[in-house]
């Protein structure tokens, strides 16, 4: 940061800044932490000598607290990954089941969101698609913050509802399914080889609101890659050129992790372990009727709590599979 230049770029800047403000508060949790722990010791110590029922009460209180925060802290450890600390994009798609399933998507898009405000991201929006009649088709979000990627990438797979209908007369239940991506954010560094007749580029009229020029101009960008039949969208930027460089930036990023998962997936074979994970494998079900539970089906991890969890309470369900790789 004492660097002359340090604020002509100022992408790179931000996330410097991020980066900082995130270890420093790794670091000053460490060390409250850390003078909670000597101060108990010292009252051990006083407890040894003489007995005093109320402050080993206090001694007992403070030492559960302790270790549910060693926890939290040591969830940290487990973001090693090679792309961990990386913003990223995630995307949300309604499955089949028209009106139900838009109405589920968009359920799980305003879950993602306060689940970004409660970690402390920013979120910027990239592609919206309203449903026909409620809901969302599909949504793309820009998460930025330390160690986006890290948390997020557990969310990825297809997401399973079961409730009454508030769309249908009869108040039947209903089944609707979403499936989540999420997508690393990746500087220049990666080497990406596109061929630009493999590309089928698409514009059209952005959908969302936003400034001048923005409804009125074919601006947004879809971009698919036929070999693959990967699609990106982007239409929150204002001119067509911005769209479609954020396009094939997301593009880029996919085809990556796709080559990355593959290698994967053959070093698996290779080894004897090699287990067959399709795209609409479920990942977690969310139960509202005939009662109430969401279960992890990869952790088994669950809770009653339907409600908190659609606001956005989701650290117990990371975590458990942060723990479980």
């Amino acid at each position: 940061m004492n660097q002359p230049n340090f604020w002509d770029n100022k992408e790179n800047a931000d996330k410097v800044l991020s980066e900082i403000s995130s270890l420093k508060k790794e670091i000053t949790d460490l060390i409250t932490l850390k003078e909670e722990n000597e101060n108990n010791l010292e009252i051990i110590e006083l407890l040894m000598v003489e007995k005093d029922e109320i402050l080993q009460q206090e001694i007992e209180q403070n030492s559960i607290e302790e270790k549910q925060k060693l926890e939290k802290l040591s969830i940290l450890l487990l973001l090693n990954g090679p792309y961990d600390k990386n913003n990223c994009i995630l995307e949300v798609h309604s499955g089949a089941g028209g009106t139900e399933a838009c109405d589920w998507a968009e359920m799980l898009y305003r879950m993602y969101l306060r689940y970004c405000e409660k970690k402390g991201y920013k979120i910027e929006l990239v592609d919206y698609l309203d449903g026909e009649e409620a809901g969302i088709k599909s949504a793309s979000i820009r998460v930025i913050g330390n160690n986006a990627y890290g948390y997020l990438k557990h969310e990825k797979g297809v997401h399973r509802l079961v409730r009454l209908s508030p769309f249908d007369s009869a108040n039947k239940r209903h089944t609707s399914f979403a499936s989540i991506d999420i997508i690393p954010e990746f500087d220049n560094t990666i080497n990406v080889e596109i061929n630009e007749k493999d590309l089928k580029i698409d514009v059209y009229r952005s959908s969302g609101c936003g400034g001048q020029g923005v409804n009125t101009t074919d601006s947004a960008v879809r971009i698919t890659h036929l070999p693959t039949k990967t699609v990106v969208t982007c239409q929150n930027e204002r001119s067509q050129i911005q769209n479609k460089e954020q396009a094939m930036k997301m593009l880029k990023a996919k085809l990556y992790i796709i080559e990355q998962e593959k290698k994967e997936q053959e070093l698996n074979q290779v080894k004897g372990n090699y287990q067959n994970i399709e795209f609409g494998s479920q990942i977690r079900s969310y139960v509202m009727h005939p009662y109430s539970m969401v279960k992890d089906h990869r952790t088994n991890y669950e809770t009653s709590n339907v409600s908190k969890v659609l606001d956005g309470d989701l650290d117990a369900f990371i975590e458990a599979c942060m723990k479980g790789e």
